[in-house]
């Protein structure tokens, strides 16, 4: 087959591109407003109406689907110690897609469950205690997990020494048992909860979603949009055979629900008389920040910054602030050339760009020893990193789109916080990063070439 279509999903568009394989090229790109509150179909169909406008009728392809509609991979997870075993599980489930909307520690309370229960997750990851090490609180937590009254399904990635315990313990529930997420002391191995992870987000959460209803059409593989997205971060960053990458990136996609952030890099401390705290981060990693996105999640970035700046930076009243974005809100599928709305959204849009940013990069503090001056980095250091790439509706619709990325870069307001200090802007401008992470799993040579070639990377 020398065509594929390529759909994706995402909280408040489906977009879709369509391919010549043969000539490694983008035949046309369109999207349409994801209706997953009543047939996720409308939606496609309606994009592939837009896209046949275009390029004419549409016929012999392959397809090829990725999804994070209706909020995507939503997990809860609990450890034994907040910013170990518990930051363990939370690194496992954001590399597998998921959004993580709850992390407990130590033990669990009949509240928690309560409130496990109103959160109604697709998936729970227990962990707790490295391999040989504390036993009492994932066992305890498992006998918590036991009375909960939602059938949830539980990946047990714990001390392997109680793993079978606590499984015997969640009888006539759906339990997984894989490696333990940090069997050492500081050391991390989330690749196999996150391979259960996906496992079980395309044999089960998937027909949750209604996506069924396109598998006559589907092709091939179905996957969270992060984890297409990691994908082709990766690729674009380590290339593929004498098809040169771009070396270690940073990437944000700027979404209505939500904004992920994504680094490929050690990020380790660059000077001698920086000292490391805390477990050891993924060289891939993503964050998500379910609180900060453009439409849905909008009163995320009001909150953090204020509605009185916000007004200010856009030129408005905080009246008619407070009312365009409540519209805003009302209407995610909104997109306005009117200059209070555009003035509106570049601030919005900037805002958010600087606290997921902040939020992803490590940061560290100043100590003072009989040797002098020293550091304590919590997090990726990321300061070298000189390429950022960067997606999402109001990213690639808006003008100035570097005015805006240059909020996540190196602030010496805030030197704590160790963002990039100088890079280049890679402005996905046909929104086809997802795309290309799944065409990655099929031909990444091709992928590669046609990022590289959106991006402009000679």
């Amino acid at each position: 087959m020398d065509k594929i279509l390529l759909i994706d999903f995402g909280s408040t568009f489906t977009k879709i591109t369509a391919l010549n394989l043969c000539e490694e090229k983008i035949i046309g790109c369109a999207s349409s407003f994801t209706t997953v509150e009543t047939d996720i179909n409308e939606g496609l169909e309606k994009a592939i109406e837009n896209l046949e406008k275009k390029t004419g009728k549409l016929g012999g392809y392959d397809i090829l689907a990725c999804s994070s509609a209706a909020g995507g991979l939503k997990m809860v997870v609990s450890g034994l110690v907040e910013s170990v075993t518990s930051k363990a599980a939370r690194e496992a489930c954001l590399g597998a897609g998921a959004k993580v909307v709850k992390t407990y520690a130590y033990e669990m309370t009949k509240e928690d469950i309560e409130e496990i229960e109103n959160i109604s997750p697709e998936i729970f990851l227990l962990a707790g205690g490295i391999d040989g090490g504390d036993k009492k609180c994932i066992l305890h937590n498992a006998k918590a997990l036991a009375m909960c009254n939602k059938k949830i399904p539980i990946i047990i990635a714990g001390n392997s020494k109680v793993s079978i315990k606590c499984k015997e313990i969640l009888e006539n529930r759906e339990v997984y048992i894989v490696e333990n997420v940090m069997p050492k002391f500081g050391k991390l191995n989330i690749n196999p909860a996150q391979e259960k992870i996906r496992e079980i987000f395309l044999n089960k959460i998937i027909c949750a979603k209604g996506i069924t209803k396109i598998n006559n059409l589907i092709s091939g593989i179905l996957m969270p949009t992060p984890v297409a997205m990691m994908k082709a971060m990766k690729l674009l960053s380590e290339g593929y055979e004498e098809e040169k990458g771009i070396g270690e990136l940073m990437a944000i996609d700027l979404g209505g629900a939500t904004t992920d952030v994504y680094s490929i890099g050690s990020g380790y401390p660059t000077e001698s008389n920086v000292i490391y705290k805390g477990i050891e981060e993924p060289y891939i990693k993503r964050t998500v920040e379910g609180d900060i996105g453009m439409r849905y999640s909008i009163e995320g970035i009001v909150d953090e910054i204020g509605i009185e700046e916000i007004a200010k930076k856009s030129n408005l009243s905080v009246a008619k602030a407070n009312s365009r974005i409540e519209y805003l809100k009302e209407n995610p599928d909104f997109i306005s050339k009117e200059k209070e709305f555009v003035n509106l959204d570049f601030t919005l849009a900037s805002k958010a760009v600087e606290i997921v940013c902040r939020r992803h990069c490590g940061s560290r503090e100043t100590i003072y020893t009989s040797n002098g001056i020293a550091y304590l980095q919590k997090g990726k250091d990321l300061t070298n990193i000189n390429q950022i790439v960067a997606t999402g509706g109001s990213i690639i619709h808006l003008d100035r789109a570097d005015d805006m990325l240059k909020n996540a870069l190196f602030s010496y307001d805030k030197p704590e916080i160790l963002k990039p200090k100088k890079a280049n802007f890679l402005v996905d401008k046909k929104y086809i990063l997802a795309a290309m992470g799944l065409l990655s799993q099929y031909y990444p040579k091709i992928a590669l070439k046609i990022m590289k070639k959106e991006l402009r990377i000679k």
